[in-house]
């Protein structure tokens, strides 16, 4: 593309001749033109040859990187690193009297987070029910959600912006 110029500027028939010029030079047999072709190749003569130097460096670079030996054989045997090669694992047998009873004492559970029946008491001492509950269905649908690891403290640390029930009941009673 840097040779574009020259071939505008040529005519067809001049620019087929310095194509077949081209060709002649690089499989070296010393070809020999008309003046206007003879000019035209001298710039693409010269970046020939500075490709050409270029690459004779690049050859030789790799030339010595080869005699150090390459790369390093891969071990015939692959490392048994991942879980999948793993045989699965049995599943602990969970009774059905441990699933009740764990049902009984969650209030609400949903992804992999739950917050136990006493954890909403705990809150429900701060703030009121209908406070809780609207921060636990924000925080089932934030996306982000995965991240977190226990219910409670997360729901806690989203209620430390709501005002608390004691506020409410003020604010009740000043109007009633």
């Amino acid at each position: 593309m840097d040779q574009r110029g020259i071939f505008d500027k040529l005519s067809d028939e001049q620019a087929g001749k310095l194509i077949k010029h081209i060709f002649s030079y690089c499989a070296d047999e010393n070809p020999e033109a008309e003046f206007i072709i003879d000019i035209a190749f001298e710039g693409i003569r010269q970046a020939l040859k500075r490709d050409l130097r270029k690459y004779n460096v690049y050859i030789d670079k790799q030339r010595i990187n080869g005699a150090k030996g390459g790369r390093p054989k891969k071990a015939k045997e692959t490392q048994k690193t991942q879980a999948f090669f793993e045989k699965p694992k049995k599943p602990d047998s969970v009774s059905e009297s441990d699933s009740v009873n764990a049902n009984e004492t969650i209030y609400r559970s949903f992804a992999h987070l739950s917050i136990s029946k006493d954890e909403f008491k705990k809150l429900e001492a701060i703030y009121l029910k209908q406070q809780i509950d609207d921060v636990l269905d924000s925080i089932e649908n934030f996306k982000q959600n995965k991240k977190y690891k226990s219910l409670y403290l997360t729901a806690k640390n989203w209620l430390k912006k709501e005002e608390p029930k004691s506020e409410h009941t003020k604010f009740k009673a000043a109007w009633q």
